[in-house]
């Protein structure tokens, strides 16, 4: 089973204060290829983990379809919050660094 995969417009706006953060923190050249590389890891895992098996990852709350998933990168890693809409489509609507108290 294949499930369409779709960010948030509030996703995207997560994904984009992220990489600003990495970028503005970045102290040389090495770091600013890093922010690039943890904006494709997130979104490559994001699309390719919840394409295939969205229901594996940890329950937030009641709902069982409300979930997230966690991407290591680097020495900490980042938590996508996602919603299972349907057995063929799943909405991302926030990310952050791992670090951070909570969604925006």
């Amino acid at each position: 089973m294949s499930y369409v995969v779709e960010f948030t417009e509030d996703a995207d706006d997560d994904i984009t204060r992220l990489y600003a953060f990495l970028l503005e923190s970045a102290a040389t050249l090495e770091n600013l290829d890093l922010a690039d590389e943890a904006i494709k890891v997130i979104r490559e895992t994001t699309l390719h983990h919840l394409s295939t098996s969205p229901y594996s990852y940890r329950k937030v709350g009641p709902s069982s379809t409300l979930r997230e998933l966690i991407i290591p990168f680097a020495s900490t890693g980042y938590v996508v919050r996602f919603d299972i809409r349907s057995s063929e489509f799943v909405l991302v609507f926030g990310a952050r660094h791992q670090r951070e108290e909570d969604y925006h």
